[in-house]
């Protein structure tokens, strides 16, 4: 019996990583009936990982945080086996706002330190915190003063909220953090590598995405050198240059000194809850995708860490997406024996992302009929 797993990541904008997984095995079994399918959809800790954490058993939690600027946001979060993973953007997503140069200095993280106080309320003995995604550039400096620290200016007043307010900042007061966190040990989930600071470091690398312009990139650097400055004032680590603590605009950075946090593989993690490795070590063949498979792939993304396993037990490789703008060069080192992207299939690419688990289920049946018949 052939056994195929599918593993993909969302289709930003069409399909879940879940519902993706469904179209693309409901093509394999077009293909193969007799086929045993495991379906394992996979995350790397960014947007879209709650719902691959609900579908490996997870029990959602839901509830009004404040979201980036002043307005309410619906949050949530999930708890699994006693931890509590947090998604940043659920509270302080990008999707929340309108990208300006205004946004880019004022959001910041406060509803995703009300996240983890919620879930520190109701028994969590580890907290999971995702990154990426974020509206916010503040350094993590709003996710600890809602868990009681003080972020205060030189005449000992609060600095107030958001990255560009840091540029204030002279010393912080993590006391009433680690009292609140007690023994819970807490990590960062992210694959991204970039430091806090510089080239790229958060702002430079993330604050465009948010509304900044270069004006407001030099301002939030200097805010977020400050910040890391005032940290190590407070007695926590060196984070200006950690790899990853430039996550989620920085918010990485906060964890990991304010909250004692390890940096974890985002996709190690989540693929270690879902039990992939262990489905493509026994599989025929592995399909994987995205929305978008591109350079940015390379570089921690799921379907890497995906081709990565496939390579490591010799098993085939299929890739669908969206679109695909590596070259045959790059898929072939990803291990990849077939692809498709929806794009190439569709009159447009509204069309494309309007029909995507249709024309996943399509494209899926026939790259497997051709692998089945070669």
């Amino acid at each position: 019996m052939t056994r195929v797993v599918i593993a993909p990541d969302k289709f930003k904008g069409s399909l879940t990583a879940v519902e993706a997984a469904q179209a693309i095995a409901n093509g394999v079994r077009d293909a193969l009936p007799e086929a045993e399918v495991s379906s394992c959809p996979v995350a790397d800790g960014g947007e879209g990982t709650l719902d691959v954490l609900v579908a490996a058993g997870g029990r959602l939690v839901e509830l009004p945080v404040r979201g980036p600027l002043e307005a309410t946001v619906d949050a949530r979060y999930v708890m699994l086996d006693g931890t509590a993973y947090i998604e940043s953007a659920r509270a302080c997503g990008i999707e929340f706002v309108e990208p300006s140069p205004e946004v880019a200095l004022t959001a910041h993280t406060w509803g995703v330190g009300e996240l983890l106080a919620h879930a520190l309320d109701n028994g969590a003995r580890r907290l999971v915190l995702t990154v990426g995604g974020t509206a916010s550039t503040d350094g993590g400096a709003g996710m600890l003063a809602a868990l009681g620290a003080g972020v205060f200016d030189a005449f000992g007043a609060p600095v107030g909220l958001g990255g560009g307010t840091l540029g204030r900042v002279a010393s912080a007061e993590l006391g009433p953090v680690r009292e609140r966190l007690g023994d819970v040990t807490v990590a960062v989930a992210t694959d991204v590598t970039n430091p806090l600071l510089g080239a790229r470091g958060a702002a430079a690398v993330f604050g465009p995405q948010k509304g900044a312009g270069p004006g407001e990139v030099e301002r939030l650097d200097e805010s977020l050198a400050r910040w890391a400055q005032a940290l190590r004032n407070a007695g926590t680590p060196d984070v200006s240059g950690i790899p990853g603590a430039g996550a989620g605009g920085g918010v990485a950075a906060g964890a990991i000194a304010g909250l004692g946090a390890a940096v974890e593989s985002g996709f190690q993690l989540i693929a270690g809850l879902t039990g992939v490795a262990d489905a493509i070590e026994r599989a025929d063949l592995v399909i994987t995708g995205e929305g978008s498979l591109d350079e940015q792939s390379l570089d921690g993304k799921a379907p890497a860490g995906i081709a990565a396993r496939a390579r490591e037990h010799a098993v085939p490789l299929m890739v669908l997406a969206g679109r695909i703008q590596l070259d045959e060069n790059q898929l072939a080192g990803l291990g990849v024996v077939g692809s498709a992207a929806l794009i190439d299939h569709a009159p447009s690419f509204d069309h494309a992302r309007a029909h995507a688990a249709e024309l996943l289920r399509e494209r899926a049946g026939e790259l497997v009929r051709a692998w089945a018949r070669s």
